[in-house]
């Protein structure tokens, strides 16, 4: 049997069954995983008392041969979920001190699970970054290393705690979100598996929102039979979410080994920059040819909009974002800055409660949301996101799903592109269309790089066709084989 911090989820529910393993063992191996490896700044809040609580009441109920599917099983939770009377702070100084009197429907339909929460996991700030160096709480370093350096590298944001922790086997899974990218690009950038399902498959109620038609919740684990086991739990209607699906939930898990062969694979040439590394453009070839080795058919398509899903992006998320945050004011919860009028105390407090990269999206939210711009901009970028949209749906009318790199570069070093939004911003070339569109997308871990770091590829489905998606995944993960691990970690 693998050490505690090693098994999968899969493996874990077969050894609590067996009883080869009880869920105080498991937990308390992850609350001392989590202790080695502190120094990564993966978690804002941990809960080592209630893990242990719940632990031992997963016990009572595995003996009596009962349970949920995640009996058992120890999780990490993203800053962004509002977790009941547990601090959440969406890694903003704004919302310091708020304890939620409620719960989110994914969090909470992991407990309806049986899962067992270790903590909250840091995150950019409003899960506004491609780095998690936003975050109030200072940056996440990822768990891996160049070879032969020692300069710390970023996981990827914004769920970069969640990823930063599954890969350092600190947590078996975390929770994630994904508005632009933010759950596939910290997947690559650790060797781990993240899907941003459809949009409107997990409820967004109890999530702190930062750009409400984009974000989706989705999970973040080693293996692609791992996220669709989290992501069975997770989905499902919510009447508290007008944006959630009243569709019924596939059994995920069972279309995991399901196969390839006889499946359409769209290679979109817009896809292919100019200026990526080789080694992005060798792994996609790789990809499509281990994917034809399974019985699939590439097949070569156009998304001819693509070139245009950046800058739409980054009009219409800072809009609905300077909304959304409007909220965020001193008076009801979080910080305060006393000030001599109401409007002053407004000033103060999110002046010295919100950071540099949320007060810079705020003000070209609400620039592109002014009078004598909104025409210009907003209207614009939406109509131009509905061109993206039709692009796939085009695209869908030949193929099954389509391959693209996740990432235009393998992790980079702490600081290095901070000075440079642009640069920051083009992180997110090859995930921000999948969430334009609202369709399901999810990263393998593919290989790594010269430097030892691991690259993903990216796997983009049909509208609430999650199955296909984990089905070419896990071709993707059989044929990759990819069992590197971060150095120690072994």
């Amino acid at each position: 049997m693998a050490a505690p911090t090693h098994m999968t989820i899969a493996e874990a529910r077969k050894a609590l069954k067996a009883k080869k393993i009880s869920s105080a063992e498991l937990t308390d191996a992850h609350l001392k995983a989590m202790e080695q490896t502190r120094g990564l700044n993966a978690f804002v809040t941990e809960t080592p008392e209630r893990a242990k609580a719940d632990a031992k009441r997963a016990d009572v109920v595995l003996a009596k041969g009962e349970g949920g599917p995640l009996e058992g099983i120890p999780l990490g939770i993203k800053d962004l979920f509002c977790t009941e009377g547990v601090l959440t702070t969406a890694g903003s100084h704004i919302l310091d001190g708020f304890k939620p009197p409620y719960e989110s429907t994914v969090s909470a339909k992991l407990w309806q699970a049986g899962a067992i929460m270790l903590g909250k996991l840091n995150m950019d700030e409003f899960a506004m970054g491609s780095s998690n160096m936003t975050s109030y709480h200072g940056a996440v370093k990822n768990p891996w290393r160049r070879k032969g350096a020692n300069s710390d590298l970023v996981p990827g944001g914004s769920s970069g705690g969640s990823a930063a922790a599954v890969a350092a086997r600190s947590v078996m899974g975390a929770t994630a979100t994904d508005t632009g990218g933010s759950i596939r690009q910290p997947a690559a950038f650790t060797g781990t598996v993240g899907i941003k399902p459809t949009y409107g498959r997990c409820s967004r109620w109890g999530i702190v929102a930062f750009a409400s038609s984009l974000d989706q919740a989705g999970p973040i684990a080693r293996t692609v039979e791992d996220c669709a086991i989290m992501l069975q739990a997770m989905s499902g209607h919510d009447p508290k979410d007008s944006t959630s699906a009243d569709l019924p939930v596939p059994n995920f898990e069972a279309a995991v080994e399901r196969g390839v062969k006889g499946l359409k694979i769209g290679i979109p040439k817009e896809y292919k920059l100019d200026g990526a590394p080789k080694e992005i453009q060798d792994l996609w070839e790789q990809g499509i040819a281990w994917l034809k080795e399974a019985g699939a058919t590439p097949v070569d398509i156009t998304l001819p909009h693509t070139k245009y899903a950046l800058p739409v992006y980054y009009v219409i998320a800072p809009a609905e974002a300077s909304s959304n945050l409007a909220r965020y004011d001193g008076v009801r919860f979080g910080l305060r800055v006393p000030g001599k009028t109401l409007d002053e105390m407004y000033e103060n407090t999110r002046a010295a409660g919100f950071g540099a990269e949320v007060k810079r999206r705020i003000l070209i939210g609400t620039y592109v949301l002014s009078a004598g711009y909104y025409d210009a901009y907003y209207l614009r970028a939406q109509r131009v996101r509905s061109l993206i949209a039709r692009d796939f749906t085009e695209a869908y009318k030949q193929v099954d799903a389509i391959l693209t790199p996740a990432t235009p570069s393998a992790a980079f070093a702490i600081g290095e592109k901070m000075d440079d939004p642009i640069a920051m911003y083009l992180n997110d070339v090859f995930t921000v269309t999948a969430n334009l569109a609202g369709l399901p997308g999810i990263s393998v871990p593919g290989g790594v790089n010269a430097d030892g770091l691991p690259l993903g590829l990216q796997v983009i489905g049909k509208a609430f066709d999650e199955e296909t998606v984990f089905a070419v995944g896990r071709a993707l993960e059989k044929a990759a084989n990819f069992t590197a691990l971060p150095e120690g970690m072994a």
